[in-house]
């Protein structure tokens, strides 16, 4: 219908991933549907990403991966807990990465040089892909080996996960639902298919949940992804991820320990939000349990940033740059650096100035 009514570009939110191949795609734009957004499709990726990259608590790239944002905790025994910044970056010069903000008690922190950060800490990272060895070492974080990975929950979700992953590791799902239980027998090949209640605890240890490596609880249910999660820590799984729906509950899961929590009205905003900003905004991700986010702007020869050194930009204050992506190569800019025309530029701001970073890309 907004089409027909000459509306410009149309954006469908769908639930049902089957809408996402190329072929469907496609008819739906010959009727008027522009862009599709599925977040049961990209919540899914989300979650194969990290079991991939298990250093991290969330993970996303920018610039066809020449740029990686990672969210990392910082241990206790990080060599850089309680060094301020100006001192890391002198002590770690040859490290190609930026911190861009943190997460401390609930608090979205821009840091400046002087400021330290502590243990416990959700520091997000902007990097080159090839840095990440030298960023987990300087958070205190060990890479873990996920060959097993238990999923509560066979929605959408949940089977997407185990398509992706049961070629390469042993699967089990815990679905409660004995007709989605036989709808996945004959989905899935390879992973292990158990009709059960995931909020029941002894079933839980009796189908092995102290041996996995990873567990991801993504049923419909926000309370029994928090609380089977912390089971799973508790019985000292390493990996844990939890689908969490109530927005006011991701701080609080963070604070109690679960590893990364997903959350598919963040992911649909995320997507939707690149398409309205104003500027040439071709990549953006809201940060779980903060108020802010990250957008990668396209620097034009009539943009005001053209050809302005950083210093003369006129960034306002709860914004800050990221990182740099000219050409293949990617730059960690100074107050000295200069923009230049098809600059793709990783911006974190707060929404309150979004409107004015975006001007400057417009």
């Amino acid at each position: 219908m907004a089409k027909k009514l000459h509306a410009k570009r149309t954006v469908a939110r769908v639930s049902n991933i089957e809408l996402m191949g190329s072929r469907q795609r496609e008819m739906l734009k010959e009727i008027g549907v522009d862009e599709i957004v599925c977040p049961e499709h990209i919540a899914a990726r989300e979650v194969t990403n990290l079991l991939r990259n298990t250093v991290a608590t969330e993970f996303f790239d920018f610039s066809n991966g020449l740029l990686t944002m990672t969210l990392i905790r910082m241990e206790a025994d990080s060599p850089v807990v309680n060094m301020s910044i100006r001192e890391m970056t002198q002590s770690y010069s040859d490290l190609q990465a930026r911190i861009v903000a943190v997460l401390r008690k609930g608090e979205t922190i821009i840091p400046h040089y002087d400021f330290v950060p502590q243990a416990g800490d959700l520091v997000y990272v902007i990097s080159r892909p090839n840095q990440m060895e030298a960023v987990k070492r300087v958070s205190g974080k060990s890479e873990v080996m996920i060959r097993k990975v238990m999923i509560a929950g066979g929605g959408r979700v949940g089977c997407n996960v185990a398509l992706s992953e049961e070629r390469s590791r042993t699967v089990t799902i815990v679905e409660e639902n004995r007709r989605r239980c036989e709808e996945l027998s004959g989905i899935l090949g390879k992973t292990l298919i158990i009709n059960g209640d995931a909020t029941d605890m002894d079933l839980l240890k009796e189908e092995g949940l102290a041996s996995v490596d990873a567990f991801v609880a993504v049923t419909d249910s926000s309370e029994t992804n928090i609380l089977t999660c912390l089971l799973a820590k508790r019985l000292g799984v390493r990996r844990t991820i939890a689908l969490v729906e109530n927005t006011g509950f991701i701080s609080l899961s963070q604070d109690i320990g679960i590893d990364t929590i997903i959350n598919k009205k963040l992911i649909a905003a995320s997507y939707i939000a690149r398409m309205i900003v104003k500027g040439d905004a071709v990549r953006s991700k809201w940060l779980s349990g903060t108020n802010a986010e990250l957008i990668e702007f396209v620097v034009h020869s009539d943009s005001v940033a053209a050809t302005r050194t950083i210093e003369n930009l006129g960034l306002p204050e709860g914004s800050t740059i990221g990182g740099i992506v000219r050409g293949s190569t990617t730059v960690f800019p100074t107050r000295d650096t200069q923009m230049e025309v098809n600059d793709r530029v990783v911006m974190f701001m707060f929404p309150q100035v979004a409107d004015r970073v975006a001007r400057l890309f417009d």
